[in-house]
C-alpha cells in the first residue's frame, strides 16, 4: 500500500492529455494520477493507447493538448533527458539491456549516475539474487525473466521517483511473471511510484493499488483492483493480440 501522503500532489498526473502520430490523434483526453508509492495498473487491449501514454510521460512523444505534471509541476515539452533527471525511468517492452555484455558489465554501465560500482552491484544482487549467480554470463544468453530482472536492476540504480513498466509479462512464463510482480510490489513499498501497462490483468491486479481501463485512447474507468476485476471482460482484455 502507498505510504501516508494525504494532501500531497500526485507524483504523476495527466489531465486531458492528447497526442497524435502525424494527423492521427491516438490519445483523446487522458486523465490519470499516480500517488507516492502507488502501483497504478493501466489495462486495456492492444491498440488502446497504453504504450503511447508511456511515450508521452517519458518525453518521447509531444502532447497536443492537456498537461503532464510531475509532483505538481507542469513538464509539457520536456525532453527525455530532463525527465530522467527529474526521476522518471522507463523499462520498455523488450527489456532495454545490452545483450552482448555480461550482467556485471551491464550494471557497470550505470556508474554514470555517480554511484560506485560496488554499491550498484550490492543493491542489484540483494534485490535479484539470481543476477549474482549470472553475473559473469552474457546477458543475451539468459532467460527472458532474468533479462527483465537485469533491466529492472539497472533502472533502479538511478533511484527513480517514478518507474514506467511496459508489458512486463511479455513473452514470459506465468511463474516468472508472478515473481517479477512480487518484486514490483516490494519496490513500491520502498516509496517508488510505478505505472505499469499490461494487456493481461490477473497478476498485476494482485499488487496494484489503483487500476484503470484504457480503450480507444481514453481512460474509461478507474478504481480499486477488485472493482476493475469485476469490470473486466473478454471484450476488454481477452485474446493475445
Amino acid at each position: 500500500m502507498p505510504p501516508d501522503g494525504a494532501g500531497a500532489a500526485p507524483v504523476l498526473e495527466l489531465s486531458g492529455v492528447r497526442a497524435a502520430y502525424g494527423r492521427i490523434e491516438v490519445l483523446h483526453g487522458v486523465d490519470l494520477a499516480v500517488g507516492a508509492g502507488q502501483v497504478f495498473a493501466l489495462l486495456g487491449p492492444n491498440g488502446a493507447g497504453k504504450s503511447t501514454t508511456l511515450k508521452v510521460i517519458s518525453g518521447q512523444l509531444p502532447i497536443t493538448g492537456g498537461q503532464v505534471c510531475l509532483t505538481g509541476r507542469v513538464v509539457n515539452g520536456a525532453v527525455p533527458e530532463r525527465l530522467a533527471q527529474a526521476g522518471v525511468c522507463t523499462i520498455p517492452e523488450g527489456r532495454g539491456i545490452f545483450p552482448s555484455l555480461t550482467v556485471r558489465e551491464n550494471l557497470q554501465m550505470m556508474t554514470f549516475s555517480g554511484r560506485p560500482r560496488s554499491m550498484i552491484e550490492e543493491q542489484a544482487y540483494a534485490r535479484f539474487p539470481r543476477l549474482r549467480e549470472r553475473r559473469r554470463q552474457v546477458a543475451g544468453t539468459m532467460s527472458g525473466g532474468e533479462q527483465q530482472m537485469l533491466a529492472m536492476a539497472r533502472a533502479l540504480t538511478t533511484d527513480p521517483a517514478l518507474l514506467l513498466l511496459d508489458e512486463l509479462s511479455m513473452g514470459l512464463a506465468p511463474l516468472i511473471v508472478d515473481e517479477l510482480y512480487e518484486i514490483v510490489g516490494q519496490i513500491a513499498r520502498e516509496g517508488i511510484s510505478i505505472l505499469v501497462i499490461e494487456q493481461f490483468a490477473a497478476t498485476v491486479l494482485a499488487v496494484a493499488d489503483v487500476a484503470g481501463i484504457m480503450l480507444q485512447g481514453r481512460v474509461v474507468q478507474v478504481g480499486t483492483p477488485d472493482e476493475m476485476q469485476t469490470a473486466l471482460s473478454g471484450a476488454y482484455l481477452g485474446g493475445g493480440g
